[in-house]
């Protein structure tokens, strides 16, 4: 059963994860709020991170996949991402200094 990650551990892991771009918006996957959920796997010893896409047909999850593997090398020996539709993502997850990223390449938000 999942139990949730020791602070420290979060900000780590979370910071890591502020590398992944998103392939379309060019903006990290955090501060686009497509991250939902970050749990410790105690039976197979994992990291879970419960996420999501900008959109279900997006074809560039091994692009993420990728990415976030990079991005926590040296924090976490092992991760598993699951992958979530509900509740959908939507623009009011964006963080301000999301909104402040999109801005500066253009996006009207």
């Amino acid at each position: 059963m999942p139990t949730s990650l020791e602070p420290a551990l979060f900000d780590q892991v979370e910071e890591g994860l502020k590398d992944v771009i998103d392939p379309e918006l060019g903006v990290n996957i955090v501060d686009l709020g497509l991250v939902y959920d970050l749990a410790w796997d105690d039976e197979n010893d994992a990291l879970i991170i419960s996420m999501t896409l900008t959109s279900a047909g997006c074809p560039l999850t091994d692009v993420i996949e990728e990415q976030v593997s990079q991005s926590l090398d040296g924090i976490v020996e092992r991760f598993r991402i699951n992958w979530v539709w509900m509740p959908p993502w939507g623009p009011e997850r964006i963080t301000d200094d999301g909104r402040d990223m999109m801005r500066a390449i253009g996006f009207s938000i």
